[in-house]
């Protein structure tokens, strides 16, 4: 036995119920470890294994098992075989994360990435703590690119369902301003903080609610809610905006998007932009002018 080696397999479970693979993983009796990552609604399963042989069963018995497991409706990707040193088990799901180009300028970058900037670029730092947005979700990724694309210099900015704040920290450095951000989880609130901190940024989340949050009209507002609160709170989301102001909405699945424009359409805004990424779609919305 290599006493400095892990055998692990990996694999990467998107089903509609994350609770499904871990009782699976638990009947074949597989010590295994999961990750979330919460903004892509995905898990990530690593097995592993003291010995290389046993790792290797492992991953025989897998490659089987998924092919079952997708029969019952399990959206999970083939198996990977990797060994890993012992002393980077703890680390494994950095690896998730690479320096991501998510439009022309702005780049992100995790704080154990090398990045060598660009001129133009806007580096945004992040530590994903427990992955309360990375850019790597398309409704993120959409949000990012509205505001590069429509950046004015000292206008406001208000991040509503900050996650880690990576909205916010982008519009600072774009030079939006004032910038304010909010999250219903206390602990999403905490890893912006820490990461609006990295940035060397003077901005401080708050604890709010989309249903009742207060703020006075802000030029650019960017909503990355689920689509059905979205809805629900509309009528408190648009008094946000200021009559001219930009809204983005995000979080919403393609199916739910058509009647939520027609919503704020009925309240008083014009759909500018909208961009469809696999099963999302964002929009961009303008307040018309009383």
């Amino acid at each position: 036995m290599n006493m400095e080696l892990l055998y692990c397999c990996r694999m990467v479970d998107e089903s509609d119920s994350f609770e499904i693979v871990p009782e699976l993983l638990s009947a074949l009796e597989m010590q295994f470890s999961t990750w979330e990552d919460r903004e892509a609604r995905r898990t990530f399963q690593t097995v592993y294994a003291e010995t290389e042989e046993e790792g290797k069963e492992n991953f025989a018995r897998l490659c089987a098992a998924v092919l079952e497991w997708r029969k019952m409706g399990v959206e999970i990707s083939d198996p990977e075989y990797f060994e890993l040193k012992r002393e980077d088990w703890a680390e494994i799901w950095k690896q998730f994360f690479p320096v991501l180009n998510v439009s022309e300028h702005m780049v992100i970058k995790p704080t154990w990435r090398e990045y060598e900037a660009k001129p133009g670029d806007c580096v945004i730092e992040i530590d994903p703590g427990m992955s309360f947005g990375t850019g790597q979700h398309a409704t993120t990724a959409f949000c990012l690119r509205m505001l590069e694309k429509y950046a004015v210099p000292g206008a406001s900015f208000l991040d509503a369902g900050c996650g880690s704040g990576i909205l916010a920290i982008g519009a600072a450095k774009m030079g939006y301003s004032p910038v304010r951000a909010f999250d219903f989880d206390p602990d999403a609130v905490a890893v912006a903080d820490e990461n609006f901190a990295l940035n060397k940024l003077p901005l401080k989340a708050e604890i709010g609610d989309a249903a009742d949050f207060r703020h006075p009209e802000t030029d650019f507002v960017a909503a990355n809610i689920l689509g059905h609160l979205l809805k629900a709170y509309r009528r408190n989301i648009v008094t946000w905006v200021k009559p001219g102001g930009l809204l983005a909405l995000a979080g919403i699945l393609s199916g739910e998007f058509p009647p939520l424009a027609e919503a704020y359409t009925a309240l008083g805004f014009e759909l500018i932009e909208e961009i469809t990424e696999k099963e999302w779609t964002g929009g961009l919305f303008r307040k018309k002018a009383e």
